[in-house]
């Protein structure tokens, strides 16, 4: 883990306390998820969120679903910075459109291939 467990070791702190300028300790919820080497991510999060909801957020769930949690806040805060109108939703969609547009091109080459192979 990547989080100062006390005076003893000299670990760096992990993200978010570096982020937020506070001692990290053995029980800092943010550690397993924030490590000292993503400090964007945690930046991130902490723009849209704020650091209060997201240990709110954490604290609530069961330590096994936390990992996931983590992983849906940092994309959809890193969608919401991106496009901070349609967040996650405008990321969807685009990718839904694209995938209709994709279909519809295959769809036409089997077309064609079929005709060209009827000739």
């Amino acid at each position: 883990m990547a989080y100062n467990s006390g005076a003893s070791t000299s670990r760096s702190p992990c993200a978010a306390c570096k982020h937020l300028r506070r001692k990290c300790t053995a029980e800092c919820v943010f550690a397993p998820y924030f490590p000292a080497n993503q400090p964007l991510k945690f930046s991130n999060v902490h723009k849209i969120f704020g650091a209060s909801n997201v240990t709110k957020i954490l604290q609530d769930l069961p330590e096994a679903s936390r990992a996931d949690a983590v992983t849906s806040l940092a994309f959809e805060a890193e969608a919401r910075i991106r496009d901070p109108v349609y967040g996650c939703s405008g990321a969807i969609s685009q990718t839904q459109t694209k995938i209709r547009v994709l279909q519809d091109e295959v769809a036409n080459l089997v077309w064609k291939i079929k005709k060209t192979l009827r000739n």
